[in-house]
């Protein structure tokens, strides 16, 4: 069965896995897939991930290791899809809003990839992904830490 939205169907499998607070998610993979939870784990959502090619398929398989803390509370108190195929949301570099007053980062698809919306660039610098007066598309999701959860 096609799937036409990947992304959408990779953040539902994760907000499943952390509200039946299972250790582990496995989901296809793919490139973009990679880079969101490259992002994911280093803004300390996720404990990890792993990417193991398909034995006999095409393809790779994308496990994600869910991170809880001490008591089994959650460190992702909700995650969401912003820009979807059907409605494409944009916003400039400068104007991007902040999630939760700081608390919780925005994945923005740029020309140079996916960034969290925390990374910012000096105007004068031009290799930045978020340099003032560029347009970003807010794709892939906006995650917030859950208020019993320190960042520390």
């Amino acid at each position: 069965m096609t799937m036409t939205d990947p992304i959408a169907d990779m953040l539902t499998r994760i907000r499943n896995a952390n509200h039946a607070q299972f250790e582990s998610v496995r989901m296809p993979g793919s490139k973009l897939k990679e880079s969101l939870a490259s992002i994911l784990e280093r803004e300390g959502f996720i404990a990890g991930y792993t990417v193991e090619p398909n034995v006999g398929k095409p393809g790779t398989t994308l496990e994600i290791m869910m991170k809880y803390a001490q008591d089994r509370t959650r460190t992702i108190a909700g995650i969401k899809r912003v820009s979807k195929p059907g409605l494409r949301i944009y916003a400039r570099a400068d104007g991007m809003p902040r999630v939760l007053g700081g608390m919780g980062v925005a994945v923005v698809s740029t020309s140079q990839g996916l960034s969290p919306s925390r990374r910012r660039a000096t105007p004068s610098s031009s290799a930045g992904p978020t340099t003032s007066g560029a347009t970003a598309r807010c794709t892939a999701c906006r995650a917030r830490w859950s208020p019993t959860w320190s960042r520390a």
